[in-house]
Order: structure tokens, then sequence, then C-alpha cells
């Protein structure tokens, strides 16, 4: 019973990074406003609906693959994307006067405590 409560916790954050992935798709404009950022003209909209859909799309893909397959290692790499965004959002205030992103920092961190957590889980049941 434990087993499937962690793997609903590790695909949580999958889902909240596919509703993402899926609005720079369906709704670009509302999701990079949702997130603080102009949706962007020519090929800067190109990069950000790609890479944007892309960041998300591949960490939900990871959150439920690590859950559905109980591989720690999966979860381990949402974790070090979401947690390196949360790095670098910091750097980015520290460097170049960005405004400090509270609520998608502690958000990312939250999410990647929440990985780390149920990847440990996973890695203990496999002894």
């Amino acid at each position: 019973m434990k087993k499937n409560i962690v793997r609903v916790i590790a695909a949580l954050p999958g889902v909240l990074m596919l509703a993402n992935g899926i609005g720079f798709l369906a709704q670009p404009a509302q999701t990079a406003a949702s997130l603080g950022m102009p949706y962007l003209e020519g090929m800067g909209r190109s990069t950000q609906v790609g890479d944007m859909a892309s960041f998300f799309v591949a960490i939900a893909a990871m959150c439920f693959l690590g859950a559905w397959q109980r591989q720690p290692i999966w979860l381990y790499s949402a974790a070090m994307l979401l947690g390196g965004a949360a790095l670098f959002r910091t750097l980015a205030t520290l460097l170049h006067d960005a405004p400090f992103a509270t609520v998608f920092i502690a958000v990312e961190v939250v999410l990647t405590l929440v990985l780390l957590g149920c990847a440990r889980s996973f890695a203990a049941a496999r002894g």
C-alpha cells in the first residue's frame, strides 16, 4: 500500500508540469503570462514555446516514468531540472538584477524535495 502512495506522490509534480507543457502548446500567451513572462515575438516566440514546452513535458515524463517503474533515477533527473531552475533563478537575481521570484522558487524547491524523497523511498525499497 505504501508503495502505491509514494507512486502517486511522485506523479503529482508531473501533473503540474504537464499542465504547463500543454499550456505552452495550447495557450502560450496565457501560460507565459502565468509564469511572469511576456509572450515573445519572432524567433524568440519559437524558442520560448519550444523550450518551455519541452522543459515541462520532459519533467512530467520523468515523474511519470519514475512513479510507474519505481525507478529513482527518473525522479532524480526531474529533481535536477527543477532544482536547477530554482538555483538559476536565484543566480539571476544575484548576478543580473532580476526580481527574486519567491513563489516560483518555493514551488520548485518543494517539488524537488518531494521528488528526492520519493526517489529515496524507491531506492530503499529496492534494498
